[in-house]
């Protein structure tokens, strides 16, 4: 099955065909839309799963395999000096190996639950619409396949640009509200920024290297490392320029908060378990150019750790049960950043596995509650829903734990690990920057906190105390269907039991996903430095301290029969701040101030200047042609055409007096005959004498 890895992404892809191309047809029922979709997605996990034992157990987690399917761009560049670009060949050629497999495994499994949930969710919608939104799900795995399968930068790209594509059609699929149509641009166009970056350093590496394919790449660099370092930081800082727009970071983050504005499971698909995650798939899978650019590592170490702190202030002060979690997910993927900028790739990998469960529960769980409240999405106006949809609050109790870091759950393994080799590379002074990795582990260790707080708040304001809103929907509240609740506890298991997959505090040797991924994403080694196991200790009992006290305060503020009441003291104290905050700092609107109003007046300017300038240029051409015309066809009038007539004229008034001479009477021309004739004697005699 190996050899056949091209089926994997073929299946979803078949899927979206069939309900794209006829599901809008009379006679096609939900029901047959459901069945293609959850066939196509379903046979996709199958394939990835027989793929993964296959690889597994015929050539090993250590090797590498590649499946050649065509060749894309032939050779045909010709040769240049040094061999930089000679007979360039790219091939659509699929890869697995352990980094490519854990992605493979869990993008397949949660893809597949959120098609499940999907057909309890949108049941409510018309069946043309019901069909387009798994056309493109479908889609969405077909692309997010092909990224995470492709052998080289090329191929991963093509994925990289269909997981936007699809991501801009499923955040605007209520394209009739225009904040969803716009929602949908703003993603698009944003993602665009990033996707240039990235396009950049694929020419970049081809002037360099000579070719895209992963494995010919690390086997250049490792064979002459000195040779290709100073190209490493511009190739590695494009790259990362391009996942910092696929993965939410700032400067780029804006468009993931609003993506929420398309169906839940979408939200738990696209922008929390799988696509947002490509940008550190790909810092990973790239590893090895990073490894030779310590500036570049900085970078994404700082972008990553500012964009985990600044994100999870935001989060503190939203109201909407959906932009919390984005906000969140922002905060997780700057974590993951931390980790690979402090040359962890395997912790960061391991926080997108651990995330994928928990996250897509809680998102998932948020549609559950979203659905019973009749779409209402207003934390304000929701609470004790725990005791209406049992199912919903243990599953989300479970991954809100496990996001918050409180052990034995997933995320506590992954976080800490995050956190501990942060720590590690400030203490062994890593590339020099020991300082500023400290500073990002304090800062991490802020965002933990922060994290626990915001996400018990949500879990408190929805879920305890009394209900909030109307009569009419208190009279709705109801648990979803088991289509929806069934995905929901296989995720929160999944919450529960991924974590003891990468137990490093325990030993390196029950850290078994470092141990698989290391073949192909080992972390970067400090010399001579190796943190003491009491330190580890203490790191651990901090970490599970900072999160246990970000839970007891939120639980303090909005649980009980005091809840509310403190936070609404300190929104009085400090008006400013909390609006702020609420606000989301405002960047929003400064963009708008900035670069969209910038790009506006850039727009304006430019109709400006073809309006004025280039159109009167052309307009003040035809003026002067009109004007030249006009002398023109005077002086063709009056001078050209006079001389002519003048001419005409002489010829005329010659010939009247010619003709006087032809009278047509032969006496008279005998007589002239005769007198010319004496006149010619006359003269002669004349002149003879």
């Amino acid at each position: 099955m190996k050899d056949l890895l091209w089926l994997i992404p073929l299946f979803p892809l078949l899927g979206a065909a069939v309900n794209g191309l006829v599901g809008n047809r009379r006679g096609w029922s939900r029901r047959t839309t459901s069945a293609v979709a959850l066939t196509g997605s379903g046979l996709a996990l199958a394939a990835a799963l027989a793929a993964i034992a296959d690889w597994a157990a015929s050539v090993g987690t250590a090797a590498v395999h590649v499946n050649r399917v065509f060749t894309w761009i032939p050779a045909g560049f010709g040769h240049t000096t040094d061999g930089l670009l000679a007979n360039l060949t790219i091939d659509f050629a699929l890869r697995i190996d352990a980094l490519s497999a854990v992605m493979l495994f869990f993008v397949t499994f949660v893809g597949f639950l959120i098609h499940v949930y999907s057909v309890g969710y949108m049941h409510g919608e018309g069946e043309r619409p019901y069909a387009r939104y798994f056309a493109y799900l479908n889609l969405f795995m077909f692309a997010m396949l092909t990224l995470v399968l492709g052998a080289n930068l090329a191929v991963m790209f093509v994925g990289w640009e269909g997981v936007g594509l699809c991501s801009y059609l499923l955040i605007g699929f209520f394209f009739e509200k225009d904040w969803c149509a716009s929602a949908g641009k703003k993603a698009f166009i944003v993602n665009r920024i990033g996707d240039f970056g990235f396009l950049l350093a694929i020419f970049w590496t081809v002037k360099v290297f000579g070719t895209v394919d992963f494995a010919a790449l690390q086997a250049a660099i490792e064979s002459d490392p000195a040779r290709f370092a100073a190209a490493a930081t511009p190739i590695a800082l494009l790259l990362f320029v391009g996942a910092v727009g696929k993965s939410a970071q700032l400067p780029l983050y804006v468009w993931l908060p609003d993506a929420m504005a398309g169906p839940t499971p979408v939200s738990a698909l696209i922008h929390a378990a799988t696509m947002v995650t490509a940008g550190v798939y790909m810092v990973a899978r790239t590893n090895f150019i990073f490894r030779l650019s310590p500036t570049a590592m900085l970078v994404v170490a700082v972008v990553g750790g500012l964009t985990a702190v600044f994100a999870a202030t935001i989060g503190l002060a939203q109201n909407d049960i959906k932009k919390v979690l984005a906000y969140s997910t922002v905060s997780q993927l700057g974590y993951m950043f931390l980790a690979a900028g402090a040359g962890a790739f395997s912790a960061g990998m391991f926080h997108v596995f651990t995330h994928a469960f928990f996250k897509a529960c809680l998102f998932l769980g948020a549609g559950s509650v979203i659905h019973a409240c009749s779409g209402n999405q207003d934390m304000r106006t929701m609470g004790g829903l725990k005791k209406h949809m049992p199912t919903t609050y243990w599953t989300f109790l479970v991954a809100t734990l496990a996001l918050a870091g409180v052990p034995p759950l997933a995320g506590f393994f992954s976080k800490d690990e995050i956190l501990a080799k942060v720590f590690a590379a400030g203490s062994g002074d890593l590339y020099g920057f020991g300082t500023v990795y400290l500073l990002l582990w304090a800062l991490g260790l802020a965002g933990a906190f922060m994290t626990a707080f915001y996400m018990f708040r949500l879990v408190h304001t929805t879920f305890h105390g009394e209900f909030r809103g109307t009569h009419e929907q208190a009279h709705h509240l109801h648990e979803s269907p088991k289509s929806m609740t069934v995905p929901l506890q296989i995720l929160a298991a999944g919450s529960i039991a991924a974590g003891f997959l990468g137990m490093g505090m325990f030993g390196p040797k029950l850290n078994w996903f470092e141990g698989l991924l290391h073949p192909v994403a080992a972390p970067v080694e400090i010399e001579g430095h190796h943190v003491g196991v009491g330190v580890e200790w203490l790191l651990i009992a901090l970490s599970v301290g900072v999160a246990l006290s970000g839970i007891w305060l939120a639980t303090r503020w909005y649980f009980g029969p005091e809840a509310f009441a403190r936070p609404q003291r300190f929104a009085e104290r400090f008006p400013g701040l909390v609006t702020t905050v609420a606000n989301k700092y405002y960047v929003d609107e400064a963009y708008d101030a900035t670069v969209v109003a910038g790009t506006m007046k850039l727009a304006r300017g430019s109709w400006e200047f073809d309006a004025r300038v280039v159109d009167g240029a052309v307009n003040g051409a035809r003026h002067l042609t009109v004007a030249t015309s006009f002398f023109s066809g005077l002086f063709d009038l009056n001078v050209v055409d006079g001389l002519v007539n003048l001419v005409a004229a002489a010829y005329g008034w010659a010939s009247r007096g010619l003709r006087r001479v032809q009278w047509g009477v032969a006496q008279g021309y005998a007589l002239v005959m005769t007198v010319g004739f004496v006149l010619m004697v006359a003269a002669a005699l004349w002149l003879g004498r």
